[in-house]
């Protein structure tokens, strides 16, 4: 699956998949931050950017 990720040109970090219990709103919500964090930090994917602009 990585390899395809990355062929379409979306780096690994900006894919996460975590398991999470309807009952772990708190995980939730802590894995979201997390995630939406890196990925900011990443910045805007190049490859993308020139569709949108």
């Amino acid at each position: 699956m990585g390899n395809l990720i990355e062929h379409i040109g979306i780096e690994r970090e900006r894919i996460h998949f975590s398991w999470i219990s309807s009952a772990e709103a708190t995980k939730f919500v802590d894995v979201v931050k997390d995630i939406t964090e890196k990925v900011r930090a990443l910045g805007p994917n190049e490859k993308f950017k020139k569709i949108y602009n």
